[in-house]
């Protein structure tokens, strides 16, 4: 049991208020005080639900700022980085390191749950498993929660589809999500530029039968380009065809929208991600994300791959979603992007026990300090958040009812320990090519 007290604002469901939140043993909120338990100060702070990255690629974790990797066309940035992949060699050890760095960096971000879309899949990992199982370790190592996303980019289908299979009877064997919340799987196609009807067949058929969400990319720069050139048509045609524009699906980036195809994705049922921390800078596009949730779309937030962020702080991305908005569409209001990184996201998941602060919700809160020189002066501390010091450490984190970041440093973890074994990984395998 954890009573969160004395935060100046919390952001619930019902609205603000000040005042305290209280976790339950199952490590839900509370809709009542708790008798005992951990008392954790939160004065001075504001305390949000915690942030859901919806769509992320933390193999990118190892491959930041590469050469030739930036502001490049999709085209060129594709093969570098599957380059760069067999360089290091894609194994659970690897796999582990990476999400261990990426995930410690979401969880010291603010950020509880993370949607991690793999795509890499060399014929040594065999069946994916134990590739996967890294990635759930790694989250279970530090507190995180992670949808574990078994992904596919020109894999083979029925290889592809047998390997999701059997992710998913090892990870979730009783449904896509495990009893505690904390382990999700869902399939995903990387988009229709890379991967042909059958594999999106034989992953819905899995999905189906598993009961698993269904996750793609669409819309980015080489996805219309390669969709156009294949099958002279643009992939939300494509999707809409093979049967993928439903609502257990997601839509990852969505940059190049007619308004026709807009509609199209809104009567679908189907919810949307935006990633303009990927898409902006290197000029692949920038998702009409006001549009999407004007027209009843649930949008969500995502950082997308270290291979083309670098970073995985989903608040500086939230900050960047409410600058850009206008060029696209309207403004936007901070409350709204933050609705955007927590229910939206979450709902996204199929997930509505996360991402709000509500009773029987899960108890993942973030306390954010309001009280530095960064803050001075703000009128508003939760549109605050956003618009100063957007790239600020939270003081606390607690994920399901249990503290996973105390006075901004990780508990279960030593950070530097997390950095050093990604780095004497990367630097050994550097060393043997």
């Amino acid at each position: 049991m954890l009573t969160v007290t004395g935060a100046l604002v919390v952001t619930t469901s019902a609205g603000e208020v000040a005042g305290d939140v209280w976790c339950s043993a199952d490590g839900t909120v509370s809709a009542v005080p708790v008798d005992g338990g951990e008392v954790l100060d939160a004065r001075g702070c504001v305390v949000t639900p915690g942030l859901v990255n919806a769509h992320a690629h933390l193999l990118q974790t190892a491959f930041r700022t590469l050469p030739g990797t930036r502001g490049v066309p999709m085209r060129e940035w594709l093969p570098t980085m599957a380059a760069a992949y067999d360089a290091v060699g894609v194994d659970p050890e690897l796999g582990h390191a990476a999400a261990s760095a990426g995930l410690a960096e979401a969880l010291l971000s603010g950020v509880t749950t993370v949607a991690d879309h793999h795509l890499t899949w060399p014929a040594s990992t065999g069946d994916g498993v134990a590739l996967a199982s890294a990635t759930v370790q790694a989250a279970r190592d530090l507190g995180a929660r992670v949808a574990f996303v078994r992904g596919s980019a020109r894999d083979d289908a029925e290889t592809a589809a047998a390997s999701a299979d059997a992710v998913a009877a090892a990870l979730v064997p009783h449904g896509g999500v495990t009893a505690d919340g904390v382990v999700q799987v869902a399939v995903g196609p990387a988009g229709v530029h890379s991967d042909s009807p059958e594999t999106f067949a034989l992953m819905a058929q899995v999905a189906a039968a598993r009961g698993l969400r269904r996750r793609t990319q669409a819309n980015e720069q080489v996805d219309v380009v390669i969709a156009l050139e294949r099958y002279g048509r643009r992939p939300l045609e494509l999707l809409e065809e093979w049967g993928w524009l439903a609502p257990d699906v997601t839509l990852a980036h969505l940059c190049d929208l007619t308004p026709g195809e807009l509609g199209r994705v809104a009567a679908s049922g189907v919810t949307a991600t935006h990633a303009p921390g990927c898409d902006l800078p290197m000029g692949w596009g920038i998702a009409p994300a006001a549009a999407l949730a004007d027209a009843g779309v649930a949008v969500g937030l995502g950082t997308s791959g270290g291979g083309s962020n670098d970073g995985g702080h989903l608040l500086a991305d939230a900050r960047l979603a409410m600058q850009v908005a206008p060029l696209v569409g309207r403004p936007v209001t901070a409350r709204e992007v933050l609705g955007w990184a927590t229910t939206g996201s979450a709902d996204g998941l199929g997930r509505p026990d996360l991402g709000r602060i509500a009773p029987g919700a899960r108890a993942d809160l973030v306390c954010w300090d309001v009280t530095g020189v960064a803050d001075a002066g703000v009128a508003d501390p939760v549109a605050g958040l956003l618009w100063a010091s957007p790239g600020r450490r939270p003081r606390h984190v607690v994920v399901g009812g249990r503290v996973v970041v105390r006075d901004g440093e990780l508990v279960s973890r030593d950070e530097g320990d997390v950095v050093a074994d990604l780095t004497s990984l990367l630097a050994r395998r550097s060393t043997r090519a």
